[in-house]
């Protein structure tokens, strides 16, 4: 029986679902740049691309990534939009090598990270143009509730974008979860020297409501229209859900 994504965490401790996450990005941070493009063979730097396609037709001005991690979809959302960009996780670590990042491409004065609770978002309601979350809602301890925070934030007629994992359907989803399940998480444990966190991913994906029925719970939070764009045969999609 799968898991309540809620119930899935990366170390199995006592700890709150919330805190195990951060201390995993914390432990992970220095090798996550270079396990996330080895691991996905570069093919999340064209996800992203397209997520910042379809948002850029909204004509954001400032717009909030939240779970931003090191920063590489704030980035590339400043590049492909223009717009004025804040950077949010709960992760201090990641944050420091987004900050590096980001002043190496002179982009400092354009994005600014800071360290927050995507479940407790530290903004006034219809603040934001869009907000996006690339590959963080399923470490929400609490989903509706960082949804329904996600939703308050982002200013009415505007749209939230999430890019996530989802399951490859038909007869590749077999190959592709053996690889996921087995090859992935060994590559992880070896360079990142975390015996869990990559076993963690495969674990949420697969306990993560995707497709229609991620629709649903979008809608069930309030947004009014919600459509979905399958990546790569489905190992991701990304999420337009409008205030």
């Amino acid at each position: 029986m799968t898991k309540d994504i809620n119930q899935v965490t990366p170390y199995n401790s006592e700890a709150t679902k919330k805190s195990q996450v951060e201390d995993m990005f914390d432990n992970i941070a220095p090798k996550y740049d270079l396990l996330n493009h080895v691991l996905s063979m570069k093919i999340d730097v064209l996800w992203r691309n397209n997520l910042v396609k379809w948002m850029k037709k909204d004509n954001p001005q400032e717009v909030l990534d939240v779970a931003t991690g090191t920063g590489d979809l704030a980035i590339a959302i400043e590049k492909g939009t223009a717009s004025k960009v804040i950077g949010l996780d709960l992760s201090q670590q990641m944050l420091n090598v987004g900050v590096i990042k980001i002043k190496k491409l002179k982009l400092d004065g354009k994005i600014s990270m800071q360290k927050g609770d995507a479940e407790n978002l530290p903004f006034e309601d219809n603040r934001f143009d869009a907000v996006s979350v690339a590959f963080g809602v399923r470490n929400f301890e609490n989903l509706t509730k960082g949804l329904s925070e996600l939703r308050r934030v982002v200013k009415d007629n505007k749209s939230v974008y999430i890019l996530e994992f989802s399951k490859v359907e038909g007869f590749l989803g077999p190959l592709y979860m053996f690889y996921f399940k087995n090859i992935l998480p060994a590559i992880g444990r070896l360079v990142s020297k975390d015996n869990r966190a990559y076993t963690y991913l495969p674990d949420s994906v697969n306990a993560f409501p995707f497709g229609e029925k991620m629709r649903q719970i979008l809608l069930d939070t309030g947004f009014k229209k919600v459509e979905y764009k399958k990546q790569s045969l489905g190992i991701a999609t990304i999420y337009k859900a409008t205030k």
